[in-house]
């Protein structure tokens, strides 16, 4: 992290006008990738830069503030990653949105969710979970492509998805698209896939965080990933 910015943000004022939230708001934004759940904690600042809203600073826009910089000061440099190793991604959807995570070496490296746009609102299951798996395949493209990765999903039916026969055209074109990526999908409870569960369960928005600080879910998360790789057969 770079000090001249962390320093700037702990010595930063309580902001007194939607101008200066947003100068705030522009500076905390530099590390947003690092900060686990940084839209969800910046919603109370990020309410009063819109123009229907009144300016009023409530407790709820202090505990956001003192959120943010505690958060920031924090944050922790970015992994170097190896591409010559393959992942390992979770992916899970809920009607609420997709979630995915995507790990190396059983460490947590990034982890991604989005809310549902209104035509996927009518998706059936099926779809709904392949459609985490290609939205992780496409926002970590620059990871993944030419590499190889493994796929968990909790959807069973996934797993059969190169071999099955009837899909409809959707399904067709998601799968040229899996298939242009050296990955395998296989099946994992839903209990043991706990954080793409969680990510898709309580989306609330477009959200994309780095992450490489685990908290003591991720770290049980992570745990729980090994050994159940340990035990699956690779495909």
């Amino acid at each position: 992290v770079d000090p001249s910015k962390v320093s700037a943000v702990q010595n930063w004022s309580t902001p007194r006008s939607p101008s200066e939230v947003c100068s705030f708001l522009g500076l905390a934004g530099y590390y947003r990738r690092f900060i686990e759940g940084f839209s969800k904690i910046a919603l109370p600042l990020s309410q009063l830069t819109r123009k229907s809203v009144k300016f009023e600073w409530t407790d709820r826009c202090e505990a956001s503030f003192q959120e943010l910089k505690w958060r920031l000061t924090s944050a922790p440099v970015l992994t170097i990653l190896d591409p010559s190793q393959s992942f390992t991604i979770f992916s899970d959807a809920s009607r609420q949105g997709l979630g995915c995570v995507l790990m190396q070496d059983g460490q947590i490296v990034a982890y991604a969710s989005r809310q549902l746009k209104p035509h996927e609102q009518n998706y059936p299951t099926h779809d709904l979970e392949l459609a985490a798996v290609v939205h992780a395949l496409k926002i970590w493209r620059h990871y993944l492509y030419g590499g190889r990765c493994e796929i968990f999903t909790d959807h069973k039916s996934l797993q059969y998805i190169f071999t099955q026969k009837e899909l409809n055209m959707r399904q067709r074109r998601w799968l040229e698209l899996v298939k242009d990526y050296g990955c395998s999908i296989q099946y994992h409870s839903g209990k043991a896939n706990v954080v793409a569960d969680a990510l898709s369960q309580k989306v609330k928005g477009d959200l994309t965080y780095v992450i490489t600080q685990q908290s003591p879910l991720i770290h049980e998360f992570a745990q729980m990933q090994l050994q159940a790789i340990d035990a699956l057969p690779i495909a």
